[in-house]
């Protein structure tokens, strides 16, 4: 009865709905050790997701009432605080589980970036229970934990049994994006959204040695119920390689030997070249810091995406989320000294230089022995093509994995020059805890500056009009900064992301994202019976520049036929014209 009400308000039937409702390809039965990680029915501190079979999950506020009251009975080890709150006006908040003392390497564990991906959430809610009364305790003898278990609260309650129609539970699954429709794991470098500058802020303030960002994906069928992936899997991509290795040598080795003992198929995070013949193989490719892991190899933050199987059972998904967060605990604290070790290392690098552009590689980077599902064709008459037909049986495959080789590199200033009259951008800086310093009266420098050739607005992305450009040109220039500008040195340990952030060039630049639209405005113009003889005389006087635009009219018909195009040409070589057009304001000082 509850869900057929739940139906009519979605203002569809509950026959109509039955109907409606997505088939999903035929289950591979499970079982694992890790079940014995649920408790009884009559267990006094079962959770909501246990109470149910595992059918739900709880909504906010149950979420809340159940840790408030987990917390308040543990106190010597378990505490809540708000850290932000969303745009909506509800607390974020996370539980951190402590036996106090100093220097404890912190595990940042944030479930619900993606609210209908609530895996993470319900297995925290169970690991913390364990910590509190079921013997886990132990685990915070070297490590303490903080973990966020709705970090998308707004589009956690935009929940419905129809948004996520390619996932096996729970029930009612929130939303991806939030209020504001962002979507929070492209929100890293750009920090719009709310949530997100309070997440970096927490970043800040804890200082994690590890931070996992829990999540659920589709796309393909296969075996792997925990499939997982960081900055430097198999020594690939990593901006810091010191993490990097001790993810692929430290925690991988680890978290697979963990998985596997609990009856779980982990493995790399598994995206199809193409969903729809997937034996063309899968992707390894390097995140930019839009992603959090991408962020993390640029912030010197090591960070692990976790990406479970929406395809397999809610209970087997969250039982293997929660395996893999123990074992990170357990690996924090017994690695402590040496992941610390590595981030300094990291954070003592002055890279010279940065890839800004990377190209898909033709041969494969390598072979996997990749556990797969049977498939077959058949012909949709929806489509009016062949589709995918998953069969739920396991087969054995070798998988050609790809990825990208660096296609163009830029090398990094010794500081970049952001002027007062970009106040978004430093408000950036303070929310990612990047150093600048700030003038309080005005400097005239000559600086590296560099002006876009051929700008294109891309589609509507994220709360921006992306900006791309055919060329960007470097120029000397002698620039008066404001009171109010700042600087902002390569020299220290976050320089790589102040680099991703303000390079020209780069993909997730906040020029890319379009932080400078002013810059794509002339203002001032010049009347046709003013130009008109003023370009006759130029020709006339100007032999080169008659042949530069005798070229023109040979090279570009569609020029030679427009006269306002003609007028406009000479226009730009007159020094009437607008010299800060589609100059990116930002300096570059060179050393």
């Amino acid at each position: 009865m509850i869900r057929c009400l739940a139906a009519a308000l979605a203002l569809v039937s509950c026959p109509a709905a039955a109907e409606q409702a997505a088939p999903l390809p035929p289950l591979v039965q499970w079982s694992g050790a890790s079940e014995k990680l649920v408790v009884a029915a009559g267990d006094p501190w079962i959770t909501p997701a246990e109470q149910s079979g595992f059918a739900e999950t709880p909504d906010y506020a149950a979420t809340r009432a159940w840790l408030d009251r987990l917390v308040a009975s543990a106190p010597q080890l378990l505490s809540i605080e708000r850290f932000g709150t969303t745009a909506e006006g509800r607390e974020l908040y996370f539980v951190r589980a402590s036996k106090g003392g100093a220097d404890k390497p912190v595990l940042l564990v944030q479930a619900g970036i993606h609210a209908g991906e609530i895996d993470g959430k319900d297995a925290g809610m169970m690991l913390l229970r364990d910590i509190a009364h079921r013997g886990k305790h132990r685990l915070l003898d070297q490590a303490d934990l903080v973990f966020v278990p709705i970090f998308n609260a707004d589009g956690h309650e935009r929940s419905g049994p129809w948004n996520r129609p390619n996932q096996r539970g729970p029930r009612s699954m929130g939303w991806r994006t939030t209020a504001q429709n962002l979507n929070l794991n492209r929100d890293y470098l750009k920090a719009d959204a709310p949530e997100m500058q309070a997440m970096l802020a927490l970043i800040n303030r804890i200082d994690p040695a590890l931070y996992l960002d829990l999540h659920v994906t589709d796309g393909t069928d296969h075996q792997y119920d925990v499939a997982y992936a960081f900055a430097g899997w198999r020594g690939l991509y990593a901006n810091s390689p010191a993490i990097g290795r001790w993810l692929d040598t430290k925690l991988r080795p680890s978290m697979d030997a963990a998985l596997t003992r609990a009856g779980h198929t982990p493995g790399l995070y598994v995206s199809a070249l193409d969903n729809r013949d997937p034996e063309k193989g899968i992707r390894h490719d390097p995140d930019t810091p839009r992603f959090s892991t991408g962020y993390g190899d640029f912030r010197r933050l090591p960070t692990v995406l976790v990406e479970t199987h929406s395809l397999k059972p809610y209970r087997q998904r969250v039982l293997g989320t929660y395996v893999l967060v123990e074992e990170a605990l357990r690996l924090a604290g017994q690695e402590g000294a040496a992941l610390r070790a590595a981030i300094e290392a990291d954070r003592a690098a002055r890279p010279r230089d940065m890839v800004v552009k990377w190209k898909p590689r033709t041969d494969p980077l390598y072979t996997v022995d990749f556990k797969g599902i049977v498939h077959e064709r058949y012909r949709s008459a929806a489509s009016g093509r062949d589709e995918i037909r998953w069969l739920g049986r396991p087969v054995a495959q070798q998988m050609p994995v790809f990825g990208s080789e660096p296609e163009q590199r830029v090398t990094l200033p010794a500081a970049w020059w952001v002027p007062a009259t970009a106040p978004q951008v430093i408000e950036r800086l303070e929310v990612h805890g990047i150093a600048f310093e700030t003038i309080d009266a005005p400097r005239r420098m000559t600086l590296d500056m560099v002006r876009i050739e051929d700008p294109k607005l891309g589609a509507a992305s994220e709360g921006h009009v992306p900006l791309s450009a055919a060329g960007y040109r470097h120029e000397q220039r002698s620039e008066t900064f404001p009171a109010g500008s700042v600087r902002v040195p390569a020299d220290q340990p976050l320089g790589l992301l102040a680099a991703a952030m303000l390079e020209p060039e780069s993909a997730d630049s906040l020029l890319a994202w379009n932080f400078f639209p002013g810059m794509l405005q002339r203002t001032e113009y010049i009347e046709a019976y003013a130009i008109a003889p003023l370009a006759d005389r130029m020709l006339a006087e100007d032999a080169a520049l008659r042949r530069e635009f005798e070229a023109k009219l040979a090279a570009d018909p569609a020029f030679a036929a427009d006269g306002n195009a003609r007028l406009a040409w000479f226009y730009a070589r007159t020094p009437y014209y607008d010299e800060r057009y589609l100059l990116y304001p930002v300096g570059r000082e060179l050393p």
